[in-house]
């Protein structure tokens, strides 16, 4: 039972960032969508206070909104410290969804969408919202053929500060705009552009943009041509004015509802095929036994406010009045601390200084048996070859990856992080092309002690099991630790790191865990994958 209120039924999703719920409202009695963020063990507290942001940041966003084609906001509760989001639950199939079953819409499906999207993001943006986020996975197609858009995780109010927390994308790569992609900001003419892109993959069938990793696709989204809208019949004109290269020249979304109002479906009727009502539970939890003499429940308690008038009181007596005397000054002295309550409360902090805790546990990881094995790509901007490799990693954790500058004393470099769905551990493979036989070792290391300055704090080098090929020197293995943030929030990270010379690259495999799990995460994890890195 959260908040005393919303009993949680079962689980409808979890992703990195938090857990949905389908649960009943006991005090209106009806069902709901219960939102709160992941809160795994061992977690750091700067981790969990920026998914605490992003919950809020999400609540604020879609309580400024009210729409038919938006989820709709019930409320927000705080239990254990942490916030839940109180939502409509809608019985749906998001967009991605119906293309996996029926592989792409048709015209009057596709015009459906872009009107209902469309009148969604109108509303945001008339009150600074930009969603930041638009995709197949967030638009909803509800079992009675409404279509709703959903998750403004990331949205942003543009009066608001940026929020720029490890893990947390401004987009997905085969739908950002070519903007958003350069590192520009995020304004309503990207979710015009990422709109444009979520149509054209329902008409085709397939992303506009299709790469072999994230880097190949947001080179292709910034330096490719716009690909003609595929299958899209009479929609064709308003996705390619949607998606233009230049944020200025895309259609605005009143011109789009304009064009496709021909194209709907005529009143009355759906686009999408009403379903049967689904009963939600996907979870089944078995019912407690009741012993026949078993007491009944406890009395729920009355309801938070007056429903009937009060009935008459009796005449109090002379100890009652004293009683009330002592009870109004009690409340008096805790009135007098309200205000502080509230500010915590409306802070996201609980009301009491948090107790101390021990080393946060790590949580159980599969054995390197156990692992996945992929297969990815580190290739730099320039498209250079040779940059495969494989690496053993839990099937969970998310890969992002990442371009790097040279600096003074080693060359650009590609990077591809696997991130676990805490966001507590990291396995990093990067790659130095042509870094030999200018170089050597003793210059990376010392680019990396340049990186942290004075909160790098090494360890010993020592050496490590060489890749089998061509090198120019052997490799080293060290651990070295950081502190990042200021004092009051400091995350404390022990980073294990393997360098390995391979022909002319330099491979750097490195698992980040924190500080105080070193010692058990050296074999869980650093130990357990990185001795099944190799190129490819």
């Amino acid at each position: 039972m959260i908040a005393a209120r919303y009993r949680l039924l079962h689980l409808l999703g979890q992703g990195s960032m938090g857990t949905v719920w389908a649960a009943h409202d006991a005090v209106l009695g009806r069902q709901v969508a219960v939102k709160g963020i992941l809160h795994t063990p061992g977690m750091p507290d700067v981790e969990a206070a920026q998914l605490r942001e992003r919950t809020m940041r999400e609540a604020r966003a879609v309580a400024a909104l009210s729409h038919p084609n938006l989820v709709t906001l019930y409320d927000v509760v705080q239990h254990d410290g942490d916030p839940y989001v109180v939502m409509e639950l809608v019985p749906s199939r998001s967009l991605g969804e119906v293309l996996k079953e029926q592989g792409c819409l048709t015209e009057k499906q596709g015009a459906a969408v872009l009107d209902a999207v469309a009148a969604a993001l109108e509303s945001a943006h008339r009150v600074g919202i930009t969603h930041r986020d638009v995709k197949p996975g967030n638009v909803l197609i509800a079992d009675d053929g409404r279509v709703k858009l959903t998750d403004f995780g990331i949205a942003r109010n543009v009066a608001e500060a940026t929020m720029t927390a490890r893990g947390i994308t401004l987009g997905t790569p085969a739908y950002i705009a070519p903007e958003v992609a350069q590192g520009g900001d995020v304004s309503a003419a990207a979710d015009r552009w990422s709109l444009g892109a979520t149509v054209w993959a329902a008409m085709a069938g397939e992303p506009p943009y299709v790469g072999r990793n994230v880097m190949q696709t947001i080179n292709a989204v910034i330096n490719g041509d716009v690909p003609v809208p595929a299958g899209a019949g009479r929609l064709a004109p308003v996705i390619s004015g949607l998606m233009q290269k230049d944020p200025d020249r895309r259609m605005s979304l009143v011109d789009v509802r304009r064009q496709v109002y021909p194209l709907l479906p005529e009143p009355g009727t759906d686009a999408f095929e009403a379903r049967e009502p689904r009963t939600t539970p996907v979870i089944v939890r078995p019912k407690p036994k009741i012993e026949p003499d078993a007491p009944l429940a406890a009395d729920p308690g009355p309801l938070p406010f007056m429903v009937t008038k009060p009935m008459s009181q009796p005449e109090r007596t002379p100890l009652t009045r004293t009683l009330v005397l002592v009870a109004a000054v009690v409340l008096f002295l805790v009135g007098s601390g309200g205000g502080f309550a509230l500010t915590r409360l409306v802070a996201g902090a609980p009301l009491l200084p948090p107790a101390e805790q021990g080393a946060p546990t790590l949580p159980t990881l599969p054995n390197s048996p156990t692992f996945e094995q992929r297969t990815e790509d580190a290739v730099t901007a320039i498209g250079d070859q040779g940059g495969k490799f494989t690496l053993k990693v839990d099937q969970s954790w998310t890969k992002y990856a990442e371009q790097r500058a040279a600096d003074q004393r080693v060359p650009a470099s590609a990077v591809v992080h696997f991130v676990s769905p805490s966001g507590a551990y990291e396995v990093a493979v990067r790659r130095f092309p042509d870094f030999y036989p200018k170089r050597k070792i003793a210059e990376y290391v010392a680019s990396v002690q340049a990186r942290w300055s004075s909160r790098f704090y090494g360890g010993e080098k020592v050496p490590t099991p060489n890749l089998a090929g061509p090198r120019a020197e052997d490799g080293i293995q060290f651990v070295y630790k950081t502190v990042e943030g200021d004092e009051a929030t400091a995350l404390r990270r022990s980073h294990f790191s393997r360098v390995l010379p391979h022909g002319t690259d330099l491979w750097v495999v490195e698992v980040t865990v924190p500080t105080e799990q070193e010692d058990a995460a050296r074999e869980r994890l650093f130990d357990a994958i990185a001795s099944t890195f190799a190129p490819v």
